[in-house]
């Protein structure tokens, strides 16, 4: 007999990170789209005009946002297929135009497994992949960046900010330094993942500078399985005493080919309910931002003198400064992050010990330990983050359910 699963009512979610529900605006935007407008965008009958009408209003809604042209908004299955769509589509693209020369990425160290899987996998297929330390705090190291940066590099790949320790990264100077690299030819790429930075800070091109954005739904209190990939149209470049003009629809190959929807670089029917639900998370939390960047920073900074005060031996990983401000990433000494995750589960209080993606492994922090921690330090600590449901009394009763657990003999 299966186990009945316990009751949301009550509980405490501290998990934002991970992912957020589905606000209630956002529901009743798509809710049509799975019913009496269920029509395929690729039929020409009314359904399907009902269907293309809706979809190229949500790409217009989102490039608005973006302060982009309706043709660099394109829908994925998820960030993780964006992430691949930018990472192999560049290589191969890269491979056509110079078939003698080897592609180098170059990557920050913490990036999402997405990212540095997607770079492991590519190496096994003989592309040359840089990765770039970051500082004890999380932030860039920007000299060792500087020199990774050689005329095989096709793109540069560093996430907005962290999603396991929330430490913010130098996009806008980042961009430039790889604007100047990029001299004569169309190569390097920028490309910045925004899935944890979109909510509280500003993601747009002209904000980062980055030619590939990459955006997530579900961690805007959206849908699951639908993505949005920012991609610059036009790359110009000089090139000798002419002008090397790359699309992105040239900078790009696609990895999943078949009807050539979203302007030939993702194949497969549109899935016109969740974009449409991505388009209304995406205005919403822009709308929100700066109110809500506010609110849960100043809970957050409250909380984490609790915390301390709770447990005085623990400790921040990452930059306190340069950070998101829903995130705290918690080391305490002695005690594992599975045991402290348990506990607080028993007493309704959902926090993770890092990715969600890769939390059934158990497995310790990469991230914390690319910070110069030790294995241990990276199995003691917890994740909290905070979101738009979260209030001052959440935050007290699980202050106080540390302090109990830290009173309890192991």
């Amino acid at each position: 007999m299966k186990r009945a699963l316990p009751e949301n009512k009550g509980r405490i979610y501290l998990d934002y990170a991970a992912t957020t529900p589905v606000d209630h605006a956002v529901a009743r935007a798509m809710r049509p789209y799975f019913g009496t407008r269920f029509g395929n965008a690729g039929s020409v009958h009314s359904f399907g005009q009902e269907a293309i009408a809706a979809l190229d209003a949500a790409r217009e809604r989102i490039a608005t946002a973006l302060g982009a042209d309706f043709r660099e908004v394109i829908f994925t299955g998820s960030a993780t297929e964006a992430n691949n769509v930018v990472l192999r589509g560049v290589v191969k693209r890269f491979r056509e135009l110079f078939p003698e020369r080897t592609p180098e990425l170059v990557v920050s160290s913490i990036e999402h497994e997405s990212v540095l899987e997607t770079c492991r996998d590519l190496e096994r297929d003989g592309v040359a992949v840089r990765s770039v330390p970051v500082t004890r705090e999380g932030v860039l190291d920007m000299r060792a960046l500087k020199a990774a940066l050689g005329p095989g590099t096709v793109l540069v790949s560093v996430m907005h900010a962290n999603n396991e320790i929330g430490t913010v990264q130098p996009v806008r100077e980042i961009a430039d330094l790889v604007r100047t690299a990029r001299g004569v030819s169309a190569f390097p790429l920028f490309h910045t993942d925004a899935v944890q930075a979109f909510q509280y800070l500003p993601c747009d091109p002209q904000a980062t500078g980055a030619d590939l954005i990459t955006i997530s739904a579900h961690k805007l209190y959206g849908p699951k399985g639908i993505g949005v990939l920012y991609a610059r149209r036009e790359l110009g470049a000089k090139r000798g005493t002419g002008t090397l003009t790359i699309t992105s629809e040239s900078a790009l190959q696609p990895i999943i080919t078949g009807g050539g929807q979203e302007f030939g670089l993702r194949s497969g029917t549109e899935n016109v309910p969740l974009i449409v639900g991505a388009a209304e998370a995406i205005i919403r939390a822009a709308a929100l931002r700066a109110r809500e960047a506010r609110r849960v920073g100043e809970l957050r900074d409250v909380f984490w003198k609790k915390i301390r005060a709770a447990w005085p031996g623990a400790q921040l990983n990452g930059s306190i400064a340069n950070r998101l401000p829903n995130n705290l990433n918690v080391w305490f000494p002695g005690r594992r992050a599975e045991e402290l995750l348990i506990h607080l589960d028993r007493r309704g209080i959902a926090v993770s010990s890092g990715a969600a993606c890769s939390a059934r492994s158990l497995t310790p922090s990469y991230v914390i330990q690319a910070l110069g921690f030790s294995r241990e330090r990276a199995r003691e600590s917890v994740r909290f983050t905070l979101g738009r449901q979260t209030t001052t009394m959440e935050l007290d009763k699980t202050a106080r359910v540390l302090d109990e657990i830290k009173k309890k003999k192991h």
